[in-house]
């Protein structure tokens, strides 16, 4: 049996199909939005005259993790205990060592 997923994207102003996700950060914060290439360039045109002005910043890769934009968290030896713990028993997969994946960390952090 062949499966299909397609993928598309939402313009999250206007509804209309968006052409893909644009990445944009201000005050340290990063954000994402989708949006079509009308909308795009609108949205280029108005940081035009600030990014003109700008210095372009490399981001520090100790912080950054491997999705990009989002902070690294170390989690004491304790905690990660504690995580595996709830993990569990709620069901999640996790592993008995080494790094806790993101996902459930998230989730322990909203129920708590």
């Amino acid at each position: 049996m062949a499966k299909r997923i397609v993928e598309s994207f939402v313009d999250d102003i206007d509804g209309s199909g968006a052409e893909g996700t644009t990445r944009f950060g201000l005050d340290g914060t990063a954000y994402e939005i989708d949006l079509s290439g009308p909308n795009r360039e609108k949205l280029e045109k108005a940081l035009a005259p600030f990014i003109i002005k700008a210095r372009a910043v490399r981001a520090d890769r100790g912080i950054r993790g491997r999705r990009g934009g989002v902070q690294a968290r170390s989690v004491s030896r304790e905690r990660s205990t504690e995580i595996r713990r709830w993990a569990k028993a709620q069901g999640l997969p996790v592993s008995e060592r080494g790094r806790i994946a993101a996902t459930v960390v998230e989730q322990y952090e909203a129920a708590h």
